[in-house]
């Protein structure tokens, strides 16, 4: 076990260490004038934060993962789809309505849509289209047709909710999809799609165990138009307390009280839901569940000392740095904004969650190195895209109805396991760190430059273009690798066609 901790602890080390180098050279550089207690803070963070995550990871591989499987697999091998259709809605209800990420965008936006309703929309949005996923599966539909059809409705809906003259929730509807596939989702439901996916096989299972990412990053945005669509008046938005004594002293405590509870309240979720279906179904042996049980004490303890050490650290430090960073060349934003996307999503821990198990079901054909490659340079294009936005003050839809088009279109040019892939890693790449340093980033720049009014409509909407930009990366790997294997194959027949005849052995 020490052994096993030991090696997500340096991995950790490996996905943290360019954000803090980032920040702690850019503290020396006359672009920002962060404080000590900024900088100090921030440092402890990133020790505890490379904790959080190795516990986490450790966590997911011993308890989150094994139950989706086990869920998947064993409600699978009783026959009864009904059963499993009510299985998948509950559970991307419940794990929806529980996840951190969505908590921290609820936080950031109260004043503009009440928490409550926000998250249980979201919820029954994931719920219904976990269910679809299954359905999927099941009847072994094509995932990209599936995929257009669901994205013109959500542009169509976007279009009415534009006419509606309600524009400001269209990036929070955006952003909805992005942060509830955050730490605690992600392994869950990818496992789930894994054991279904195998038990029912076929000889497309690999390709259909994934997609379930994808189209739970969906239902969240359609929810959160159709909330729009109703909307009456108005919307205001006030920039949250952001400074880091905001969460020290007393403060931490009750950001620590707080931060337990929604994580107590995820798992607990979770953890009841799985026993149900371990004594009415599953019938687990006793040391398979010993070591889920240990495997959710780590995933707690990871994400309770994650998440405390992104709000008290990287929240406070993003802010600063969207408001300092702005006062420069608008060039400056831009080419940090880009940098840091490139090492940000090394630090989620989702990501390599998505990443092992991509190379594991693809036999290495996909390796977790190309992965972690096609991504960074997604994440890193979106923030730099979404830097100019904040500068010209465009809407959201000018970069996301053409970049969703042109990842739709990718999807009839390349397999459809690299289009699966490709929309679970946008929405994977969207995680806690996104919504907790590069959304406070955004909003720092943006309250800087244009002033808090323009904050809703111009900051919010950089976790979607976050979620976006892989879907076109990794579908671009996949192609280089169809073009690379059609030239591999024209240049054997070329060298058949050119052989000598006399080195032609005729078996006859």
């Amino acid at each position: 076990m020490g052994k096993a901790l030991g090696a997500k602890l340096k991995e950790a080390l490996i996905s943290v260490l360019p954000v803090s180098l980032i920040v702690a050279l850019i503290y020396f550089t006359p672009l920002v004038s962060l404080t000590n207690t900024e900088l100090v803070v921030f440092l402890i963070s990133t020790l505890v934060l490379i904790l959080g995550i190795g516990l986490f990871n450790l966590g997911a591989d011993m308890a989150m993962t094994p139950m989706g499987d086990h869920i998947g697999s064993g409600l699978t091998r009783t026959g009864s789809l009904t059963l499993l259709m009510v299985v998948c809605f509950l559970m991307g209800l419940f794990i929806t309505i529980a996840e951190p990420d969505l908590t921290v965008l609820a936080a950031q936006v109260r004043d503009v849509i009440n928490e409550t309703v926000l998250v249980a929309s979201v919820g029954i949005g994931v719920g219904v289209f976990l269910l679809l996923s299954l359905l999927k599966i099941v009847f072994r539909k094509n995932l990209s047709s599936m995929l257009m059809f669901f994205y013109m409705l959500l542009f169509a809906l976007a279009s009415l909710v534009v006419i509606g003259g309600n524009e400001d929730f269209l990036a929070i509807a955006f952003d909805s999809g992005g942060v509830t596939t955050g730490p605690i989702t992600v392994p869950f439901i990818m496992a789930l799609g894994v054991g279904i996916a195998t038990t029912l096989g076929g000889k497309n299972a690999s390709e259909n165990s994934f997609g379930l990412i994808a189209m739970c990053s969906i239902g969240p945005v359609l929810a959160v138009m159709i909330l729009g669509i109703g909307a009456d008046g108005a919307l205001t938005y006030r920039v949250p307390d952001y400074s880091v004594e905001a969460n020290l002293g007393s403060g931490f405590l009750t950001t620590l009280i707080g931060i337990v509870k929604e994580v107590g309240i995820a798992l607990g979720l979770i953890v009841i839901f799985f026993m149900v279906l371990q004594v009415i179904y599953l019938k687990l042996p006793k040391k398979t569940l010993g070591r889920i049980a240990v495997g959710i004490v780590y995933t707690f303890l990871g994400l309770v000392i994650f998440l405390t050490a992104v709000t008290i650290g990287f929240m406070p430090v993003g802010y600063r740095l969207g408001v300092e960073l702005s006062s420069n060349a608008p060039v400056v934003l831009v080419i940090f904004g880009f940098i840091i996307g490139l090492v940000t999503v090394l630090a989620e821990p989702a990501v390599h969650v998505l990443n092992k198990q991509v190379e594991e079901v693809t036999g290495g054909t996909v390796s977790k190195g190309s992965m972690m490659l096609a991504l960074s340079i997604g994440v890193g294009i979106s923030i730099g895209l979404s830097m100019l936005r904040i500068i010209l003050g465009f809407n959201i839809l000018y970069y996301l109805i053409p970049g969703y088009f042109i990842s739709l279109g990718l999807s009839f040019f390349v397999p459809g396991l690299y289009t699966a892939i490709a929309f679970d890693s946008g929405g994977v790449a969207s995680g806690p760190l996104t919504s907790s340093f590069i959304l406070p980033f955004a909003v720092g720049a943006c309250a800087a430059i244009s002033g808090e009014a323009s904050v809703l409509t111009d900051a919010f909407g950089i976790v979607a273009m976050v979620a976006m930009t892989p879907l076109i990366t990794i579908q671009l790997l996949g192609f280089k690798a169809v073009m690379q294997r059609r030239f591999s194959e024209r240049m054997a027949m070329r060298h058949m066609l050119e052989a000598d005849d006399e080195q032609v052995i005729e078996f006859m």
